[in-house]
């Protein structure tokens, strides 16, 4: 025979679940004011660099879905030197995704040869209609401001490709010159003198540049940065000026070797009036250490409030508050 039960029973054990649950945090997630902590790598939205295309088609042919559609035209580039043959090559017109249709396998993004589609992880792109939901290449263009910058090289990881070459590069342009200021010193002098003062001492190889993962040239990074430049964009063409400056002292140091050589084999120049002016050296330009978090307020309110992402509303904040710190700084040098 069931054992009877008090009635009531059931709506007290359901207080008592209320009871329990009033005294938790609750687990929903109140979205859109609380927002979800995303991977930096987070497949959001697709974002195309058209700088990088050259039309290859990879990307449409191997998309399961048949969502990306590309149009081009070629053009008939002039040959680079004379006498040489003129080449054509493919100009993007069109490059368009179909959200609705994409189911985001990211294969398009592996099997782009020349980086120029990228995850974003903006995801709230949602409309009303199916027909918006066809990105075409200017909006594609628009998220690629979104994208995350490259991770850190591990320490010990080699350098990449691009800045080894560059290094390589500009090691032997610094040989060449060195090479070519000493022939002429060197069929000058007679025979017996150099035979006399010729020693064994190997000549001194070039300084060799290493360059750290991670290392750009920060001024060039914040100029860039403050000009709206897309974050990506800044770090590669501040690491195209860490290079240049790099190579730039090597070149310096080449010069400084040679010209002692060459300073013996000329008569020496009459030496500066005391009326001459000195040159002004000049004045280093104020280091600025931005402590984390710190921003221009004002930058940062009227970015969102013009509908901007909020990473890159940091960004260009970050780097407004930069120069406007750079400015104070050189207003109290100048008092």
């Amino acid at each position: 025979m069931a054992s009877k039960t008090l009635p009531g029973t059931g709506l007290l054990k359901g207080l008592a679940v209320t009871i329990k649950h009033l005294a938790r945090r609750p687990a929903t997630q109140m979205y859109p004011h609380e927002r979800p902590n995303l991977a930096p790598r987070a497949r959001g939205v697709i974002a195309l660099m058209d700088e990088n295309c050259t039309v290859c088609m990879l990307c449409s042919r191997e998309c399961p879905d048949w969502c990306i559609y590309i149009e081009s035209h070629k053009e008939t580039v002039p040959a680079a030197k004379e006498g040489g043959r003129a080449r054509t090559r493919n100009v993007l017109d069109r490059f368009a995704i179909d959200f609705s249709l994409c189911m985001y396998c990211g294969i398009c993004v592996e099997v782009c040869p020349f980086d120029a589609l990228w995850w974003s992880p903006e995801f709230e792109y949602s409309e009303y209609s199916l027909d918006l939901l066809l990105h075409e290449k200017e909006k594609l263009r628009e998220w690629a401001d979104t994208v995350p910058p490259p991770p850190q090289l591990e320490s010990g990881a080699l350098p990449p490709a691009e800045i080894a070459d560059a290094i390589e590069k500009a090691r032997k342009e610094q040989e060449l010159p060195a090479a070519t200021a000493s022939a002429p010193l060197a069929a000058a002098k007679p025979v017996a003198e150099t035979a006399e003062t010729a020693t064994d001492t190997p000549a001194p190889q070039a300084a060799e540049v290493r360059i750290e993962a991670g290392a750009i040239d920060q001024e060039t990074y914040d100029q860039l940065i403050a000009e709206g430049k897309p974050e990506r964009m800044a770090r590669a063409k501040a690491k195209a000026a860490y290079v240049k400056k790099a190579r730039a002292e090597l070149a310096q140091a080449g010069n400084d070797t040679a010209e002692p050589a060459a300073a013996s084999a000329e008569p020496a120049e009459p030496a500066a009036t005391e009326d001459a002016p000195e040159p002004a050296a000049a004045a280093p330009k104020p280091q600025i250490h931005v402590e984390a978090g710190e921003i221009d307020q004002e930058t940062f309110d009227r970015l969102i409030a013009e509908g901007k992402p909020e990473r890159m509303a940091r960004a260009k904040a970050k780097a407004a508050y930069v120069k406007k710190r750079r400015q104070e700084l050189e207003q109290e040098g100048e008092q």
